[in-house]
């Protein structure tokens, strides 16, 4: 499952499963982050022949006149609905291994492989949001940020050997095995993918390590081109090969003039309390909060603006450039955005990177 010719790259949909997706605005269409508009997201996804979608895991919003990200689903319960209503579309849920027992994750994610027909990934999210975590008093300040990596890498440890051996005996400095099983083991072989995010050095040397696929970020297309470079670099001491994806939005309207405008009102909407929040939640110090939010805005990740044709370019060039095997797509509406993309700009793609 992991392995695809060199050229082939992955297109999938980063599902809108907390309200207000990814613009932090007032001025865009309606996500409430229900089940309603995820399943049709979904359904829609693979209808017109995506290869992923994805949920995150949220417990907590940011607040601001939109309370961005307030409503959220559970990632797993989610996509073992979204495995029903759909086909062929891989399905990946997001865990956190600081909340959820290795064994008991191991579990989670065998029985999504079963629903789904072996479609299931499994999206690990080392770090963590002080605030997020301390409101279920789930936060533990001995661990320092590396700490958290060393915590993860043993859980995913013992999340693959669940999946493939009988019996684990473990004996960690975060975790404890004796003995343990899981059954049924995943339908995929030889097992479900690992998908992980992680830029900083510590973070980026667990995604390399341990996952299938790295989400990589960046301020500009040079600084994803190096990141996708060092990360392939870094898989290739290591014996083993990684796929780099990053996230994109995709704006369209049937003008470039349209789009652009579209893009200004969602831009002057922004929601600038959500955003501080979200930017202090990621370590920003208190003195720079006001100006970094004014200069990142409404958007949270590369924006491509223009009529199919134009967003279709973009993201051929974005990929190309930046050295990319896949990218995770947003979308304002997404059943709007999804059909225009099937239509429009996926056959084109397909036919580039073949």
């Amino acid at each position: 499952m992991f392995d695809r010719p060199a050229q082939h790259k992955d297109f999938g949909v980063f599902l809108p499963v907390a309200n207000g997706g990814w613009i932090v605005s007032k001025t865009t269409p309606t996500l409430d982050g229900l089940y309603a508009q995820n399943r049709a997201a979904a359904i829609k996804a693979d209808e017109v022949g995506m290869d992923f979608v994805m949920s995150m895991g949220k417990f907590r919003g940011f607040g601001g006149e939109t309370d961005h990200w307030g409503t959220s689903l559970e990632s797993v319960t989610l996509m073992a609905a979204i495995a029903e209503a759909t086909k062929r579309v891989r399905i990946w849920a997001t865990v956190h291994p600081l909340l959820q027992n290795p064994a008991v994750a191991a579990k989670m994610i065998a029985t999504l492989d079963h629903i789904s027909g072996g479609r299931a990934g499994l999206n690990i999210v080392a770090g963590a949001y002080k605030a997020e975590f301390d409101q279920m008093s789930a936060w533990d300040d001995s661990l320092s940020h590396d700490d958290r990596y060393a915590l993860a890498e043993e859980w995913t440890t013992i999340v693959k050997r669940l999946w493939t051996e009988d019996s684990v005996d473990f004996a960690g400095k975060y975790f404890t095995m004796k003995d343990c099983q899981s059954k049924p083991k995943p339908m995929s072989a030889p097992r479900p993918e690992l998908i992980c995010a992680g830029m900083s050095d510590r973070g980026f040397q667990f995604s390399v390590r341990e996952a299938d696929a790295c989400f990589i970020g960046g301020r500009s297309r040079e600084e994803h081109r190096e990141a996708s470079r060092r990360a392939k670099a870094l898989a290739a001491t290591l014996g083993k090969t990684v796929r780099t994806y990053a996230m994109c939005t995709i704006i369209h309207a049937e003008s470039d003039a349209s789009a652009e405008a579209l893009a200004r009102r969602y831009a002057q909407g922004a929601d600038m309390g959500a955003i501080v929040a979200m930017l202090a939640s990621w370590g920003v110090p208190p003195e720079r909060l006001d100006a970094v939010a004014q200069k990142q805005g409404a958007f949270m990740t590369q924006t491509m603006v223009g009529s199919p044709a134009t967003c279709r370019e973009q993201v051929e060039a974005f990929m190309t450039e930046c050295e990319l095997d896949g990218l995770m797509l947003i979308f304002p509406d997404y059943v709007e955005g999804l059909s225009m993309f099937g239509s429009e700009i996926l056959p084109q793609l397909r036919s580039v990177f073949s």
